[in-house]
């Protein structure tokens, strides 16, 4: 399995490279960011609070369905936003959504605000 992951990282690391990252170094942080964006940490789990799904009509789920379908990640830092008006406090959350960089369709704050798992 490790063999098949290994592959799999460097066709991936590749790929970026290629597609006009500078360096290989580039192109491996920013495949570890996207890796991080898309799994999110496996030892803590996410907890959605239905209240925020409902909250003003449903905004947060609209804004996330929004973000994912049209890929306008740039939105993130709105939607941290709106999870703060709708009583999150979870800063591993709102961080998430406000940290610098990209972020990817199939981010894992998006799938569990969507229902994607």
């Amino acid at each position: 399995m490790e063999l098949r992951w290994r592959g799999a990282e460097a066709w991936a690391l590749a790929a970026l490279v290629e597609a006009g990252d500078s360096t290989w170094d580039d192109a491996s942080q920013r495949f570890c960011r996207l890796l991080r964006d898309t799994f999110g940490n496996p030892f803590r789990p996410v907890v959605i609070d239905p209240a925020w799904l409902h909250w003003n009509g449903g905004t947060i789920v609209r804004l996330a369905a929004a973000i994912y379908d049209e890929r306008r990640f740039q939105d993130m830092p709105v939607l941290a936003d709106a999870l703060e008006e709708a009583g999150c406090g979870d800063a591993h959350l709102l961080d998430h959504c406000r940290q610098p960089g990209e972020h990817a369709r199939g981010c894992w704050l998006l799938d569990h605000l969507l229902d994607k798992e």
